[in-house]
C-alpha cells in the first residue's frame, strides 16, 4: 500500500473524528446483528452424541459442566495429520485466556476434533494451550454440524458448507453454540469461513495498523501464518 499523506495534528484530527463516525456506526450495526443471532430459534438435539476426554468418555450434555450455554470450536485436525491446523491454532491462541472468563457467565467452552485424544492432547501440550479439547473419532458430530466431509463429498465438487454448496476439503473450521435446559440440549449457531474473524484477535490488532494484514502477493491471504513455535526466534 501507499505511504499515508503526513499531515499537521489539526488536519488528522479531523480525519479521525470523520472516521470514528464510521466506527460508532459498525459498532451499532455489529450489535443489533448480535440481538438478531441471539433471537434466533433452536434445534433440540436428539442425536446421543459422546467424545473422548483426558477423563475418558463425556456426552454432549457433560461438556457444559453444568452451565446453561457451550461454545464449540470445531478445530481442524484429522486423524492422520501428526499435528493441528497452523490457522485454527492462530484461533487458539487467542481464545485459550478469553475462555476463563466464559464460567462467570454461565458458559462453557470445549474444542473437538476426529483426531484421537492422545494426539490432541499431546499437540496441546506442545502449544501450551490449557482450554478442554475432545475427540470425536468415532462420533458423527463433525459430519453433522458441516466441519469434516466424506472422501465422496470431497471428490463430488459441491457440498454444503457455510450454508451454501462449495467445493470442500475433508476438514474445515467452524464453531458452534448449544444452550442446555435440564437434560435436554439444543443447538442455537454456528458460523464458519469469515464468520470465525472475530475470534482472531491477531488479525484485530493488524487491522489497527497502517500496514494492515500485510497479505497483498500472497499465494493466499493466511500463507504466511506458522504454529507459534516455529516463527524465526521462537
Amino acid at each position: 500500500m501507499d505511504r499515508p499523506l503526513v499531515v499537521s495534528r489539526a488536519e488528522w484530527l479531523m480525519a479521525r473524528r470523520r472516521l470514528l463516525a464510521e466506527e460508532k456506526e459498525l459498532t451499532r450495526k455489529r450489535d443489533a446483528v448480535a440481538a438478531s443471532r441471539r433471537a434466533l430459534p433452536m434445534v433440540r438435539i436428539e442425536q446421543a452424541y459422546a467424545f473422548d476426554g483426558p477423563d475418558g468418555r463425556r456426552t454432549l450434555g457433560e461438556l457444559f459442566e453444568g452451565r446453561r450455554q457451550l461454545l464449540v470450536y470445531h478445530f481442524m485436525f484429522d486423524p492422520s495429520w501428526a499435528e493441528g491446523c497452523r490457522i485454527c491454532s492462530l484461533f487458539a491462541d487467542t481464545f485459550d485466556g478469553a475462555i476463563r472468563h466464559l464460567p462467570a457467565r454461565d458458559t462453557a467452552f470445549a474444542a473437538v476434533s476426529r483426531a484421537p485424544i492422545a494426539k490432541l492432547l499431546e499437540f496441546r501440550a506442545r502449544m501450551g494451550w490449557t482450554f478442554p479439547w475432545y475427540s470425536s473419532h468415532d462420533s458423527e458430530f463433525n459430519y453433522d454440524f458441516r466441519v469434516s466431509f466424506t472422501p465422496d463429498e470431497v471428490a463430488s465438487g459441491g457440498a454444503e458448507y457455510n450454508y451454501a454448496s462449495q467445493r470442500v476439503q475433508a476438514e474445515l473450521p467452524g464453531l458452534s453454540v448449544f444452550r442446555r435446559d435440564g437434560d435436554e440440549v439444543f443447538h442455537t449457531y454456528s458460523t464458519y469461513a469469515r464468520g470465525l474473524d472475530g475470534l482472531m484477535a491477531t488479525y484485530s490488532l493488524l487491522d489497527l495498523t497502517p500496514l494492515g494484514r500485510q497479505e497483498e502477493g500472497l499465494p493466499h491471504p493466511m500463507a504466511w501464518v506458522r504454529h507459534h513455535d516455529r516463527y524465526d526466534g521462537a
